[in-house]
């Protein structure tokens, strides 16, 4: 057999599929609008105080965009109608 017949073929990786896996800085977070918040600093705070949810990696603060999709989410304002 040779190479070309054992290999698997694999679908392409798109940048929004690779997005799924990256981890943010709240510094890439404030700067894209992602979550209302105005400054890096606050958003650090409250990650802190455990009042946003986020990743703790080796000490530093990381989103995922499911993290972001959740904090937005829980932050939505339902209208009373």
């Amino acid at each position: 057999m040779t190479a070309e017949a054992t290999s698997i073929p694999r679908a392409p990786e798109t940048a929004a599929a690779l997005d799924e896996y990256r981890r943010w800085t709240p510094e890439e977070v404030i700067a894209n609008r992602w979550l209302p918040y105005k400054s890096a600093r606050v958003l650090k705070e409250k990650c802190y105080r455990r009042e946003v949810r986020h990743h703790s990696d080796g000490g530093r603060i990381t989103f995922t965009l499911d993290d972001i999709r959740c904090e937005n989410e829980r932050s939505a304002v339902t209208p009373a109608a």
